[in-house]
């Protein structure tokens, strides 16, 4: 996928209605008060392949960041800079036995830090999740009307 497709992606969730039920969308998932889309998911040729090899993920993880680091570029000129926020707080709690609400739940338990707009009554978040010691690279956005954890 390209920025530009990325973007539109973006958009779109932003105008949508959220469903009255959780439901698998083609890029990702819905439900009550939020929208998430897997814009790099691992599943889909950008993480651990079967037959791979080092250099292809590398070279798919390095595409994975430098799309991130485009979105969040042009993201920031249409609403300002991002909140850079630290995911370890809300993690501990989960491990301690506390429930986050959706959509905050997923991103908490596979990232560190994600970058946060508030436009109009909604929350916009773009994850990269990094494989620690590996090559694995996972790039979601979130929309929701949920506060953050």
């Amino acid at each position: 996928m390209t920025t530009a497709h990325h973007l539109r992606l973006i958009d779109g969730m932003r105008a949508r209605a959220f469903p009255v039920e959780r439901v698998r969308t083609g890029s990702g998932v819905s439900g009550p008060g939020y929208h998430a889309a897997y814009l790099h998911p691992e599943d889909a040729g950008y993480g651990l392949g079967g037959d791979d090899d080092e250099a292809d993920r590398l070279e798919r993880r390095a595409q994975c960041v430098a799309d991130h680091e485009a979105l969040v570029t042009l993201l920031g000129s249409r609403w300002g800079e991002p909140q850079l926020v630290s995911l370890f707080s809300a993690r501990e709690r989960m491990v301690s036995g506390e429930e986050l609400p959706e959509p905050w739940a997923d991103v908490v338990a596979g990232c560190e830090y994600l970058r946060l707009w508030q436009v109009e009554e909604r929350w916009i978040a773009l994850a990269l999740c990094l494989e620690e010691g590996g090559s694995g690279c996972e790039l979601s956005v979130v929309v929701t009307e949920t506060d953050p954890p």
